[in-house]
């Protein structure tokens, strides 16, 4: 059943949104939150999207090369044969779990190597490719972009590690390049080349495509949402300012591997906190 209901934001900013199922919730401004595989790299892409649900969340990032499940062999990449995203798939459908994007660290020049990447991420239903790849694959990229109506957000590493490590770097990529390029911020990476995460964000402005989302305290480490230095709330702020709805505000929580899950919960009360102007 299709509920309605009026959500005011600071500042008098009021949104009536629909809420569709429980599989599709996105908040005010069609913004969604919910952890990236990454975080839960220590265990399987089904245990994943079990742990996803869990929390009480509906939105996950898949990363390329996780284990698909304990009874297979099969790693989440594009050698997977149908009848293993058929299973995928109806594992997401009935976690209702919705898989937004997947990263994929590089994605090859030609097209025909191309073409397949971009025919698994239709198939596994994704938005958004998170990727690194060599700038002369970008002209490739931006056809099948187009073709498969498929984003890739170009995603950073810290300073020295990365093509895409500041916002400018991205901007130069993107420069003369249609909407579906852009970024994926990663706001721990940021921090430690030195950048403020609202400050990039508002560098890149509509580039912004997805966030892999950390705040970190002084020694570098993933902490909650909120507890950091990477002031996460003016982040929000102004990603709301800049009317921005990007793939997924991705919870990537970096520390205590096997048992994170509280920690990412603290991450999803504090966006909903920061949704109902609470601090």
């Amino acid at each position: 059943m299709t509920m309605k209901h009026r959500i005011c934001l600071p500042a008098g900013f009021c949104l009536w949104v629909l809420f569709l199922s429980a599989a599709h919730v996105e908040a005010p401004g069609g913004w969604r939150v919910g952890p990236t595989a990454w975080s839960f790299r220590m265990f399987t892409f089904f245990e994943a999207i079990e742990k996803t649900a869990a929390l009480d969340m509906h939105f996950l990032e898949a990363f390329q090369g996780q284990r698909v499940s304990k009874e297979s062999d099969h790693k989440l990449d594009a050698s997977l044969p149908d009848e293993a995203l058929a299973k995928i798939r109806a594992k997401l459908d009935a976690a209702k779990v919705k898989l937004t994007s997947i990263y994929i660290g590089g994605i090859p020049a030609d097209e025909t190597g191309c073409r397949r990447t971009f025919e698994f991420a239709r198939k596994l239903g994704v938005e958004t490719i998170v990727s690194e790849p060599a700038l002369a694959a970008l002209p490739v990229i931006e056809k099948f972009c187009d073709e498969y109506q498929i984003n890739v957000a170009l995603h950073n590493h810290p300073q020295g590690k990365s093509l895409y490590w500041h916002p400018r770097e991205v901007l130069k990529a993107c420069e003369g390049r249609g909407p579906r390029i852009g970024a994926c911020g990663d706001t721990g990476h940021w921090l430690r080349s030195g950048i403020k995460p609202a400050e990039a964000a508002r560098m890149l402005g509509r580039r912004l495509l997805s966030l892999h989302v950390k705040d970190l305290d002084e020694a570098m480490h993933d902490v909650p949402w909120g507890t950091g230095k990477g002031d996460i709330a003016e982040l929000f702020r102004t990603v709301r300012h800049l009317q921005l709805t990007p793939t997924l505000f991705g919870i990537e929580y970096e520390t205590k591997w096997e048992n994170n899950t509280a920690e990412i919960a603290q991450c999803g009360k504090f966006f909903e906190r920061q949704l109902k102007g609470q601090p």
